[in-house]
């Protein structure tokens, strides 16, 4: 009889070992111990809204149920999802696409997947600016791309063609851009966003437009997607989007991509192969989402401006703290390296230190690739964030002294 070696190492693949673990979902889960042991803890590390999903979605979730349509659709999406997705973008942009460009996908998330792992090769270079979205290099990195990373801080976060340029090489072949941007809420303007995809088409390149966090702008900033560019440059660029910030639906679990039908036929592959079509039910949520009013999202907005205005004072008074103006998503991400001396000496020390001694979550800006910042959602409670801030105050008090 054949026995099991002791202490056996599982041979995880080189794929899998090239990912590191998430330090977004890291945060979430230091909160959730935390309150498992009953600890009064304040979490800014999410990066969920704190409201519900609007009860018109829900119903039409209900119903769907009720009429049996419980089964699998296409793998892409049923046809009245595509039809609400490009309803909806002709609706608010002015655009116009066919059914062969869109998919529906399990988040906004696996649309980004989808992309990545459908185009690139071994040793393809990706583009992808700092700060970033902690998954769009582990993507990369799975499917054994190089990623490249574009520094931005001297232009305070907000890419620029000129810095794209000084980073392709001639085995570029990916942009990621991500406007507004998780972590920092910076928004690219609609005439850089279209210098960067006018460079994208003259190299031959192609890009993802994460547009997660489309229609949480502030002015004077306004709403801009993608959609917008010239055709031949949509040519180059796949859209992805998501219900979960937009709608509520993070649990929902629903996204969709736009790009050029061979594009769209490649992911659909990959997807044909992973998970399959995404969840009957909530496509017919996401349907009402598009199609139905649209007052959650002009209140969740309001709430997040409040929200965000209020931070940003509360920021500006903190000792060491400093902190550029986001102008969309529900993030802000404050440099604090004037609270790091010899004591605490990086942000990663800062954000322990702040979980340990005043029960307070914030992620780590080395998980986005920027030491020296942390990263403070505003999407939960003014209460929450008033206490929240009155912790940071004091921690970065104590490192003063």
């Amino acid at each position: 009889m054949a026995t099991k070696p002791a202490n056996e190492i599982f041979p995880v693949s080189e794929n899998v070992s090239r990912m590191r673990p998430s330090s977004t979902l890291a945060a979430m889960q230091a909160a959730e111990a935390m309150r498992a042991e009953g600890i009064d803890v304040v979490d800014l590390g999410a990066g969920e809204p704190d409201f519900d999903t609007p009860d018109n979605i829900k119903l039409a979730a209900d119903e769907a149920m009720r009429r049996g349509q419980t089964k699998y659709t296409p793998t892409g999406g049923s046809r009245d999802l595509q039809h609400a997705i490009i309803n909806f973008y002709e609706r608010e942009f002015g655009v116009s696409f066919d059914r062969s460009q869109v998919m529906a996908t399990s988040g906004g998330k696996q649309a980004i997947f989808n992309a990545v792992v459908s185009l690139v090769n071994p040793g393809d270079e990706v583009l992808i600016a700092k700060p970033y979205w902690v998954t769009f290099p582990e993507i990369v990195n799975f499917a054994r791309g190089t990623p490249v990373f574009i520094e931005t801080e001297e232009s305070d976060f907000v890419l620029t063609a000129d810095e794209v340029r000084r980073r392709i090489t001639p085995r570029t072949k990916l942009i990621i851009l991500n406007s507004p941007s998780n972590p920092s809420g910076r928004v690219i303007p609609p005439s850089e966003f279209e210098r960067i995809m006018q460079l994208v088409y003259e190299r031959g390149m192609y890009a993802i437009s994460d547009e997660c966090y489309l229609r949480f702008v502030y002015p004077p900033a306004e709403v801009y997607s993608a959609a917008r560019l010239p055709a031949e440059l949509l040519g180059r660029l796949c859209i992805a989007g998501s219900f979960s910030k937009t709608y509520a639906m993070t649990g929902w679990r629903l996204g969709y991509s736009i790009a050029r039908p061979e594009w769209t036929r490649a992911m659909l592959n990959v997807q044909g192969h992973s998970t399959s079509n995404p969840n009957s039910i909530a496509q017919r949520a996401a349907i009402e989402a598009l199609n139905g009013p649209q007052d959650s999202v002009s209140n969740m907005l309001a709430e997040y401006t409040r929200r965000r205005n209020w931070l940003l004072k509360a920021i500006e008074e903190i000792p060491g703290f400093r902190c550029i103006q986001p102008e969309g998503a529900f993030y802000a991400f404050p440099d604090v390296r004037g609270c790091l001396n010899g004591e605490v000496k990086s942000s990663a020390e800062f954000t322990e230190r702040l979980l340990k001694e005043e029960q307070t979550v914030v992620t780590d800006g080395a998980g986005f690739g920027v030491d020296g910042y942390i990263r403070i959602s505003y999407a939960t409670s003014l209460e929450s964030l008033k206490e929240g801030i009155n912790r940071m105050s004091r921690l970065a008090e104590k490192l003063a002294r």
